[in-house]
Parts: structure tokens; sequence; C-alpha cells
């Protein structure tokens, strides 16, 4: 399962449905992206331990950006961003999801449904 960054910000707010989710997943992944995103928002280095210590102790892998993802991800951009908002960063989102043959975390999935071929699983939090 790719983890989408409002999944893991969900889990630093507390809520328990985006923590059960990641608990219950057999594989965890995030895109490179991702991880960035986090780590832009952290204050201070005790946070940012903290962002890097979750991802460790649940045992995150986290998915680099290939050639192929943003190649994919530019397609999306193109095709959906004028007729769909797609927009950049969840385009490499889907695209790291579909290149690794992951279904896809969310609480956003409207950001995601006009990528073709993406499996959603979507979280009501």
């Amino acid at each position: 399962m790719l983890f989408d960054t409002d999944i893991l910000i969900w889990v630093q707010r507390g809520n328990t449905k985006a923590a059960k989710a990641i608990e219950d997943a057999p594989r965890r992944r995030i895109s490179i992206l991702t991880q960035m995103e986090l780590m832009q928002g952290v204050r201070d280095k005790k946070e940012a331990h903290v962002l890097r210590s979750f991802l460790a102790e649940f045992d995150f892998r986290i998915l680099p950006l290939t050639e192929s993802i943003g190649h994919r991800a530019a397609v999306y951009v193109e095709q959906l961003a004028l007729s769909h908002g797609v927009r950049a960063n969840d385009a490499i989102i889907a695209a790291t999801a579909i290149e690794s043959a992951e279904p896809l975390c969310t609480s956003n999935a409207k950001h995601f449904r006009p990528v073709p071929g993406l499996e959603l699983a979507v979280l009501k939090v």
C-alpha cells in the first residue's frame, strides 16, 4: 500500500482511523515526494527525528522518483490539469503508486479519481 501524504498527517494529528490503516497494511510505502512534504512541515530537529523514527518503526519503504514515474506524472499533468485540476505533486504520487503496482491510500479521493488505472483505498477520516 502506498500512503498519500494526508494519511500520515492525519496520524500526526492523532486520527485513529489513519493510524489503523497504517498498522493493518502488510506493506507500507510512500513516495519520496511524501517524505519531502512531511519534512517541510517539521518545525525543529526534534520533530524531524520523530518523523524519521516513525517511518523506520513502521518499516515504510520510500520509493524514489524514477524516470518512468516522472514521465507518467508529466503525462497526467498534461492530460488532466486543465480538465480535472490534477496538480504536479498528486500526479507524482499517483504515478508512483501505478509504477509500483500499489493501491494508493488517501482521504483526498477527488485529487486522484481522474487518474486512469489508479487503484484507490479511500479512507474517510
